[in-house]
């Protein structure tokens, strides 16, 4: 698993070409938008584990408000809104909800859904403005569900091995995710 990550962090963004919408249909370009970029996996993930430490509404709060901004910064794309800074917040995403996993930072749920909402709009307004010739509702519909999944995909992780006893191993998994996002903040 490890070598695996390895050579997607080493591997040039360019060779994850995003797929093109006239040959395999804007949903499954919408899909495969979060998952051909490892600034938005570790970012997804990292949503799921936070929400898996601070437990309770969180656990469904922080992943749906996450998407419900992610649509919100998409909307505003499609109608020519421009945030300030996108890649760099959307860097900074992967870094500081790596941190806050790694340090188990238990804040008031509707403080955390608000510090993920944030990037949930930078998020989405990148999958906005990356849109191409892909039909808005198509592309949303599946760059949504593929998000859900990842923050499913991270709380589930990070639920079954706290159960296990080992919340060390979450906050492990958060510092690994903060260490791949300073590393690809200093790349970028």
């Amino acid at each position: 698993m490890r070598y695996i990550l390895a050579v997607l962090l080493l591997t040039p963004s360019l060779a994850f070409a995003h797929l093109d919408p006239g040959a395999h249909g804007s949903f499954a370009a919408g899909a495969t938008h979060p998952l051909f970029g490892a600034d938005h996996v570790l970012a997804m993930l990292a949503v799921g584990l936070w929400a898996a430490v601070l437990s309770g509404r969180a656990i469904w709060l922080l992943p749906v408000g996450f998407v419900t901004a992610m649509a919100v910064g998409f909307g505003g794309a499609l109608l020519g809104l421009t945030l300030p800074a996108v890649e760099p917040l959307i860097l900074a995403s992967v870094l500081i909800l790596g941190l806050l996993v790694a340090l188990a930072v238990r804040l008031p749920a509707i403080w955390a859904v608000g510090i993920v909402s944030v990037f949930g709009l930078f998020h989405g307004g990148a999958h906005g403005a990356e849109i191409g010739a892909a039909t808005a509702l198509d592309y949303f519909a599946g760059f949504a569900i593929a998000t859900m999944g990842l923050h499913l995909a991270g709380l589930a992780l990070g639920l079954l091995v706290m159960r296990l006893g080992s919340q060390s191993v979450v906050r492990g998994g958060g510092g690994l995710v903060a260490a791949l996002g300073a590393w690809l903040v200093a790349a970028g």
